[in-house]
């Protein structure tokens, strides 16, 4: 950096700055906006069964949450660590302190492939830093803590694409963390093969970063289901 502001090369620093600032600035918005609560207020009885009815026709019956009470739609799940429900539950995250889930997933995404370009260009820089031919004792003086640096870097550009590539695959297939990781004790996916919510890779990529198609997961699972009993039918 101090080569660039010496060379009169502003825009490069300049850059870099802003991407570390955009982390920065995601990083903020994911762990403090509400992921996806679940509205905790009561419904009369009634009107709950007409919405389950409404929503999940002929399908499995919406399941109640022990902790908060209340209908959980489906792909939602009861946080402990936040004490809620959130919609489309991803996971918690411990470096975020909040759950990822139908509203902050989108922005999780984006900060993790900006922190790993941030630690990427961080790592060039550390590398681009280092002096190796120098006699030991005075290159662990000049580039030993550089040198921890840079290992220390590319640790974390490893976990970071590695994050990143995992939820990539799991956006591209319609599926969260805890589907993939749960799905033989989840009801919705254990009586239906494959995922009831893969609409395709350009449909699953639109609706993740866009919201299109609209429409509800009630409705997408008993459209599969639908289909797969005129299946069986014509069978």
């Amino acid at each position: 950096l101090r080569q660039w502001e010496e060379q009169g090369e502003l825009l490069l620093p300049l850059t870099f700055l802003l991407l570390v600032l955009g982390s920065l600035l995601l990083y903020l918005a994911v762990s403090l906006m509400d992921p996806g609560y679940v509205n905790v207020q009561p419904q009369p009885q009634e009107e709950v069964k007409e919405e389950q009815t409404a929503m999940v026709p002929q399908a499995i019956p919406l399941r109640r949450c022990r902790y908060c009470l209340v209908l959980q739609p489906l792909r939602a799940r009861h946080c402990r660590e936040c004490r809620r429900c959130v919609r489309r539950y991803d996971h918690h995250c411990p470096w975020m302190e909040n759950c990822v889930g139908e509203r902050n997933h989108p922005l999780f995404v984006a900060y993790l492939a900006l922190q790993l370009v941030v630690l990427l260009w961080s790592l060039y820089l550390a590398w681009s830093g280092l002096h190796f031919f120098q006699p030991w004792g005075l290159w662990l003086r000049s580039s030993g803590l550089l040198f921890a640096t840079f290992l220390l870097l590319s640790l974390f550009s490893l976990v970071a694409s590695l994050l990143l590539a995992s939820h990539l695959y799991l956006v591209a297939s319609n599926t969260t963390t805890w589907e993939f990781i749960s799905s033989h004790r989840i009801a919705y996916l254990r009586q239906r093969p494959g995922n009831p919510f893969d609409r395709g890779l350009t449909r699953n990529l639109a609706h993740f970063f866009c919201g299109w198609p609209s429409g509800s997961w009630e409705t997408l699972w008993a459209e599969g289901e639908e289909e797969e009993e005129e299946g069986r039918s014509q069978a």
